[in-house]
């Protein structure tokens, strides 16, 4: 997070880290989605069916979130700093 030079307050920079952090999270879970659809899990320790699949988005969301939390692909810091100079540019 690069907060030189901002003129924002530091609540107001910690919720654009956050942003940025949730952003990141989802755009992982959207990547991750397809990998989790081809996935049998009528063969798995589970079996699979209705129950399964509606908690599955969830599981997703979820690693997603996790990923992002632990270093993610580096998308939060690039989006942090492009909200950071969007903000300072409206005050």
């Amino acid at each position: 997070m690069v907060t030189t030079g901002n003129t924002l307050s530091a609540a107001q920079t910690t919720q654009l880290w956050q942003a940025a952090r949730n952003f990141e999270a989802m755009a992982l879970a959207e990547l991750l989605r397809p990998m989790f659809e081809t996935v049998d899990t009528a063969h798995s320790a589970f079996g699979g069916g209705e129950a399964e699949a509606t908690w599955q988005p969830m599981l997703v969301d979820a690693v997603g979130k996790q990923m992002s939390a632990h270093g993610g692909i580096g998308l939060a810091v690039p989006v942090f700093n492009a909200m950071l100079r969007a903000q300072e540019q409206r005050q």
